[in-house]
């Protein structure tokens, strides 16, 4: 089915959602994982977080400069009283969002939005790099 502008505004849209999902659901992990084995990937946790709002402002701005509204409506959020189910709480996130920017970089090829497109390879690229961190931290 051929994307159209107001397609790919919504679809933005619901990235953002997940966007900002992942940012907090990042911080409340950080907070209450614990145990020794633990350590390193908690503080990347947070750093994720960070690189989670980035995202969240790079499509923001996006949204705008196309022409729609960025959302302040917030994604699905998981917590978890266990440390390894969070993580792969965490991982299931990054694998969604990878999915999604995925479809997202063809429908902006498909509407010669270059720009936003290369804007998503680079989310993509992060995202990705999430992915690597949690499953390493979910191997040992």
């Amino acid at each position: 089915m051929k994307v159209t502008m107001k397609k790919l505004l919504a679809e933005l849209n619901k990235d953002l959602e997940w966007e900002y999902a992942a940012a907090i659901q990042y911080v409340q992990h950080a907070a209450v994982i614990n145990g020794a084995q633990f350590d390193s990937i908690q503080k990347e946790l947070l750093l994720h977080a960070q690189e989670e709002m980035q995202h969240a402002v790079m499509l923001s701005e996006q949204i705008n400069f196309l022409g729609g509204v960025p959302t302040v409506d917030v994604e699905k959020r998981e917590i978890a009283a266990d440390s390894v189910a969070m993580l792969k709480q965490d991982l299931a996130g990054e694998d969604n969002a990878i999915a999604r920017y995925k479809k997202r970089i063809g429908q902006a090829e498909e509407l010669r939005e270059y720009g936003l497109r290369r804007m998503l390879e680079d989310i993509l690229i992060q995202e990705e790099e999430h992915k690597r961190d949690l499953a390493n931290a979910l191997s040992k």
